[in-house]
């Protein structure tokens, strides 16, 4: 069930990441050493769809310094990846993009390392003697399983400082803490479609609370960057008489933080001024937390439990994604 997913989320981060096939992947740490933070001669190429990149957007926010490229798309990116692990990710294993990823990288005889709790991915792996860590089968929805994801990413490129972080946060999260807060905070979005904004340095972030509401809540959500948004989403909100009927479904919400560029802060300061003043609803949420990694969780578990209010305010349930498994089935039945 979702709510036990949410409250025990923290103890994800238990979990010890075991690389199969490790000797593998020997071959393309650094000869010599270096001042770098990794031991990688390599950049790397992170396959996988939804939540199951997110792994990858958290380490690329934290730590800039790997040359991560994330690809959502069937195959993989066009262009000369021949100097880049690929990292195939997928909770299921049976994703189809992350597959047609694996099966790409074989043909053309990439170097390659998979994430999973079973399914296609991890029996290709296995049978192909490529590296590969076996993600613990808890029944969580992908969506909720961004902790097992972090670690299993974080060993396998090397992270070593990041993977000493995540391990813990399973000491230091309590989901529950946010529950009463979430819950107050959904009621702001019953009956609204929430569109929410943050920083470039957080898309992540934000990206995710959309997920979050897209697919717990199951309500529409939308969001967008500050300072990109400012030159043009802003103007389909500058409200006129014969626009209030479509404005007024919005619900904007600003993730602030105190890290951003203080020109960017200054531009929400300014975009929420403008917002109110045309009587358009708004709510912010800070990020709070002692290192970027527990800032970034801490807003998801935010937003996971104000998407299970959500859900539950509009007489829906949090748990499942019917309309997915619908779209997989006639995609499975129908080459049309």
């Amino acid at each position: 069930m979702m709510y036990d997913a949410i409250k025990r989320f923290h103890e994800q981060f238990e979990f010890q990441p075991k690389i199969e096939n490790a000797k593998e992947l020997e071959k393309f740490r650094r000869i010599k050493k270096s001042n770098s933070p990794h031991q990688w001669s390599v950049g790397f190429v992170v396959a996988g769809m939804g939540g199951s990149h997110l792994a990858a957007d958290l380490l690329r926010a934290i730590h800039p310094e790997y040359d991560i490229l994330i690809h959502s798309d069937y195959g993989l990116p066009k262009g000369d990846i021949k100097n880049r692990l690929i990292i195939i990710s997928s909770y299921s294993g049976n994703t189809e993009e992350a597959i047609s990823a694996f099966e790409e990288a074989r043909k053309r005889k990439l170097p390659c390392a998979a994430i999973a709790t079973g399914g296609k991915l991890l029996e290709y792996a296995k049978k192909s003697g490529v590296p590969y860590v076996q993600l613990p089968d808890l029944g969580l929805e992908p969506r909720v399983a961004l902790g097992l994801s972090l670690l299993a990413l974080f060993a396998l490129v090397g992270a070593r400082t990041a993977l000493r972080t995540a391990s813990k946060l399973s000491h230091i999260l309590r989901p529950s803490v946010y529950e009463s807060r979430g819950k107050k905070f959904s009621t702001v979005f019953l009956g609204k479609v929430p569109i929410i904004y943050a920083s470039a340095r957080n898309v992540h972030i934000a990206y995710n609370w959309k997920i979050k509401f897209n697919e717990t809540g199951k309500i529409p959500a939308y969001m967008n960057v500050i300072p990109e948004l400012n030159h043009n989403e802003i103007n389909g909100f500058d409200v006129s008489e014969s626009t209030q009927a479509l404005s007024r479904h919005f619900h904007f919400l600003f993730i602030t933080d105190e890290f951003d560029d203080a020109r960017v802060q200054k531009r929400m300061r300014i975009l929420k001024r403008l917002y109110r003043a045309r009587k358009l609803q708004v709510t912010e949420t800070a990020l709070k937390g002692k290192s970027l990694l527990e800032r970034a969780i801490i807003s998801l578990i935010l937003a996971d439990w104000t998407a299970y209010y959500t859900a539950l305010g509009h007489g829906g349930s949090p748990d499942g994604v019917p309309i997915v498994d619908e779209f997989k089935k006639l995609m499975e039945r129908s080459d049309r």
